[in-house]
């Protein structure tokens, strides 16, 4: 998160939506982790993505962040929910 908080168009886009220089500021607050990152389990990630389907998504983009910290994808993350929309 550090990274696309750090970068002018995701702030530009953040404070767009009623975020402020708090809310950016050393990794973000928890409002702005809990509104834009599903975190959890992987019961509490599949209700997030279904909430964006049942709001009208007809698509989700997931990008798991890996536990480590390191550059890329959490692909036993990706492997875990795939099949929910299969």
């Amino acid at each position: 998160m550090q990274i696309y908080l750090g970068l002018p168009n995701y702030q530009n886009n953040l404070t767009w939506l009623g975020f402020d220089d708090a809310d950016l500021a050393d990794g973000g607050s928890d409002r702005l982790v809990d509104a834009i990152v599903a975190w959890g389990d992987e019961a509490a990630i599949t209700r997030r993505i279904q909430a964006h389907y049942d709001a009208g998504a007809d698509h989700v983009c997931v990008q798991p962040l890996r536990p480590d910290g390191q550059p890329g994808p959490d692909s036993r993350a990706l492997d875990a929910l795939a099949p929910a929309r299969r």
